[in-house]
């Protein structure tokens, strides 16, 4: 593979129902679509998942779109490539940015499995036939919250994943276990809980299939000391950014699950490695997700497609999100599963119809 230029889109929608985390709502979703060509022009998709504003990471859309354009353009265009790990170790040069740096080694991966015809989930060597699928909720109340529920329930979901904070949680979690007795439900704590450990121990007896990221989000000494305390497993999510990371909250017991967003932890390449490395230790994951457009969705349901993918991910129908996506096929839950895309690559292209009426900005780079 020789990168001759790299397009990028930068694009916003509206979602459907506004995200509420402890952190913020999110009403409007602005993210940038990466497109690399080849030598033979061929055409790789990625997306770079950062928030227009940094509550989730440090990373935003624009300081994704400078570093992708001014840092890691350089870096790759007109060299050539043998495997996309290669292109992902020579960003390893840059320090961070691991959603900007996403963005390239996803395309880079969709355009290799093309070059190659064959699909992305089989490429990576993933062996599920289907791809189990949840649905996060976030709501202002517990009426709000439950119809959200309802929602999902009707569109075929079996497991759904809750929000939660100081003064929204045990309550919360107690209507919803009596309104849905059968439904797994897992929460989400988005590091609120960083000063209310008192406040976890109380949900330890309420069955959930675990907690999500409970205290601050560069921490693992402080979840390594919860979890003995507790018999709920710890999910991590914002705490795992690397592979050391992962590598760090396993030897420290932090944790008995993490969740791998491609996006959080620098690419395709790195989450392979991570999902292969609790593998190794028995260690469960799951596919999370990040209020994405198609492109980064299609990604995702690869991604999930391996093996050690036991647990419903964060993968839900783009209609739950938008009117309309900007991809040329929709990701479909049907029985609360994914069926991955026959096409080579990611198996979806651009809505190039859709994605000029969303565009707030176009740029193409070449050396």
């Amino acid at each position: 593979m020789k990168i001759t230029k790299i397009d990028l889109h930068i694009i916003e929608m509206k979602l459907k129902t506004p995200f509420v985390t402890s952190l913020g709502k999110v009403t409007n979703r602005r993210g940038i679509i990466v497109e690399i060509h080849d030598e033979t022009r061929a055409t790789g998709l990625g997306e770079a998942v950062a928030f227009s504003t940094p509550w989730y990471t440090e990373e935003t859309v624009e300081t994704c779109f400078h570093i992708i354009k001014d840092v890691l353009a350089p870096l790759v265009l007109n060299r050539s490539f043998e495997h996309p790990e290669e292109l992902f170790d020579r960003m390893k040069t840059v320090r961070k940015n691991p959603m900007a740096k996403a963005s390239i080694d996803m395309a880079v991966w969709d355009l290799y499995a093309k070059l190659l015809g064959q699909p992305l989930h089989k490429l990576i060597g993933g062996t599920r036939e289907n791809v189990l699928a949840g649905v996060v909720i976030g709501a202002h109340s517990i009426r709000e919250m439950l119809q959200q529920i309802e929602r999902a329930r009707q569109d075929g979901y079996n497991r759904v994943k809750i929000k939660i904070g100081p003064g929204k949680d045990e309550k919360w979690i107690r209507v919803i276990q009596e309104s849905y007795p059968d439904m797994d439900i897992l929460a989400d704590a988005n590091s609120s809980y960083t000063q209310n450990e008192e406040l976890l121990l109380k949900l330890d007896d309420l069955g959930l299939q675990m907690i999500e990221q409970p205290l601050s989000q560069d921490d693992l000494v402080d979840h390594a000391a919860l979890q003995k305390k507790m018999k709920t497993p710890i999910c991590l999510d914002e705490s795992i950014t690397s592979l050391h990371a992962a590598k760090s909250a396993i030897l420290l017991n932090s944790c008995k699950m993490i969740n791998i967003k491609i996006g959080r932890v620098g690419g395709l390449t790195e989450a392979i490695r991570i999902h292969n490395l609790c593998q190794e230790h028995g260690i469960q994951v799951w596919c999370g997700g990040m209020l994405e457009f198609g492109v980064s969705r299609a990604h995702n349901v690869a991604l999930a497609t391996l093996p050690g993918f036991s647990i419903p991910g964060d993968i839900s129908s783009s209609s739950r999100y938008w009117e309309e996506d900007i991809t040329s096929t929709d990701i479909i839950v049907k029985d609360g599963t994914i069926f991955p895309f026959k096409g080579v690559g990611i198996g979806v292209e651009l809505n190039r119809e859709r994605l000029k009426q969303v565009r707030i900005h176009h740029e193409i780079i070449y050396k």
